[in-house]
């Protein structure tokens, strides 16, 4: 708003008016690319918050009875932190490209597909987390009856790392190309 009151100020109010459109269509691009970017990273982090969160309950429960468990329990505890880091990883790439760690800001229909291309991860991530995080905690018990599992236990919970790969690919290359 503040490039359209100096442009009243020194044009008039009728030139400004007509301006008025172009600049707010410049300013929705990168609200709307910003808004991609932070549900990339909201949503994705929370998932790996909460997913973390329930694997480290797991385990703590374990090492209670079996502490040379450590190493293997704190594997499958972090297995789902990873989408937070993919969201971010999209967002990085995101913000390079919007102008503000580089490049140029984005126009109303750019930014809202930067939007989209953030969406993947963003969702795929939240959701991927939480049950990643739900096997984490099946493969931690697995783990505590049998520490010779460990290799199957691990499997089970990357086998929902899968789609977050996904995700981060489609957001990832998306990104990349606008």
């Amino acid at each position: 708003m503040g490039n359209l009151l100096s442009l009243a100020l020194t044009t008039g109010a009728p030139a400004a008016a007509e301006a008025a459109p172009a600049l707010l269509n410049d300013q929705l691009g990168i609200v709307y690319a910003l808004l991609g970017v932070a549900l990339a990273t909201l949503l994705a982090g929370i998932g790996s918050a909460i997913g973390v969160g329930m694997g480290g309950r797991a385990a703590a429960g374990v090492l209670t009875e079996k502490p040379e468990l450590f190493a293997k329990v704190l594997i499958l505890q972090l297995l789902p932190g990873t989408q937070g880091i993919y969201g971010l990883l999209v967002a990085f790439v995101a913000l390079g490209k919007i102008g503000v760690l580089g490049g140029e800001a984005p126009d109303a229909r750019t930014g809202l597909l930067y939007l989209a291309a953030c969406l993947p991860i963003a969702f795929v991530g939240l959701l991927s987390a939480i049950h990643q995080g739900k096997t984490s905690v099946a493969s931690i018990g697995l783990l505590a009856k049998n520490p010779k599992t460990f290799g199957k236990a691990m499997l089970l919970p990357a086998m929902v790392e899968t789609y977050a790969i996904l995700a981060l690919l489609v957001s990832i290359l998306t990104v990349s190309n606008l």
